[in-house]
C-alpha cells in the first residue's frame, strides 16, 4: 500500500509539471539537500550539511560533484565528478549516470530557479533547495 501511495505521488508530480528543454538550465549551480522521502512514506529532513551539490549541464550532458563552502566564499572540492546525461521521456526528463561502476536513473520531478525534485528507481525522492553562502560582515 506504501508503495502505491508513493508512486501515485511520483504520477502526480510528473503529470503536473511538465518540464522544458529551458527548465533544464536551472539545475546549473550549487544545490543543497533539503529533504528524502522514503517510498514507505518517511521522510528525512536536513537542517544543514557540510556539503553541497555543483550540478553542470551543457547541452544535455553534464556533471556533479561534491563540494564543500568555505567561509572566504570559495568551496573545496576535489576530482571526482559524476557524469551525466540527461534524457527526454515521453513527459519530462531523466537525469541518466553511468561510472565505471554503475548505472542509475533520477527522474527529475520538478525543476525552477530555487528548488527541485528528483525521484530515484527505488521510488526515494530528493528535494533540493538552492545553495546560498553564507555572508560574513566584514566590518
Amino acid at each position: 500500500m506504501k508503495k502505491l501511495s508513493s508512486l501515485l505521488i511520483l504520477l502526480f508530480f510528473a503529470c503536473n509539471n511538465e518540464l522544458s528543454k529551458k527548465d533544464l538550465e536551472h539545475l546549473n549551480g550549487y544545490w543543497e539537500i533539503e529533504k528524502v522521502v522514503f517510498p514507505d512514506g518517511a521522510t528525512k529532513e536536513y537542517k544543514s550539511s557540510k556539503t553541497v551539490d555543483y550540478f553542470e549541464v551543457k547541452q544535455l550532458k553534464g556533471f556533479r560533484k561534491k563540494v564543500q563552502p568555505k567561509l572566504d566564499g570559495t568551496y573545496d572540492t576535489s576530482n571526482d565528478a559524476e557524469l551525466f546525461t540527461i534524457v527526454e521521456k515521453e513527459k519530462g526528463y531523466q537525469i541518466a549516470y553511468k561510472n565505471k561502476l554503475s548505472e542509475w536513473n533520477e527522474t527529475l520531478v520538478s525543476l525552477n530557479k530555487t528548488s527541485f525534485s528528483v525521484v530515484n528507481e527505488t521510488g526515494v525522492r530528493y528535494d533540493y533547495k538552492r545553495f546560498v553562502p553564507i555572508e560574513l560582515d566584514s566590518n
